[in-house]
């Protein structure tokens, strides 16, 4: 990780990079981010780092390319904080060596994609609201 990176603001360009993708994801909108960022936000927080991860594996067809979004993005977020390495999201957390044997980082990583999916619910959430609109 960076000496002097600002995770506040790494977390806000990540969150509106979450609604924007996702919004824009094969067969979403904006209301339709939003509800998933809100299913996959309660993941993180309620089960932890590597339900989310098996919660963006196993949606259906229907959301399937919204969390498949989501997983490329926060593999994305964790690589730029030198968390993970470039393997598949699961095999890195899993592997000996991995994210979940190091709880510093593990925390790190949790709090840094929570609230960078609280970020990205607040813009998805304007997003639906500005479409309401037009």
């Amino acid at each position: 990780m960076e000496d002097k990176m600002n995770l506040d603001q790494l977390c806000a360009e990540y969150g509106y990079r979450f609604a924007e993708n996702v919004s824009v994801a094969d067969g979403f909108n904006a209301k339709k981010a939003e509800v998933l960022i809100t299913k996959a936000l309660g993941v993180l927080q309620e089960q932890g780092l590597y339900a989310f991860a098996l919660f963006c594996k196993s949606r259906s067809s229907g959301e399937r390319a919204g969390a498949e979004e989501i997983e490329v993005l926060a593999k994305e977020l964790l690589k730029k904080l030198n968390l993970i390495n470039d393997g598949d999201l699961l095999e890195e957390l899993r592997k000996d060596d991995g994210l979940l044997t190091k709880l510093d980082y593990l925390m790190l990583a949790i709090q840094v994609l929570e609230k960078s999916l609280i970020y990205a619910r607040f813009h998805a959430k304007s997003m639906k609201e500005s479409q309401g609109k037009g």
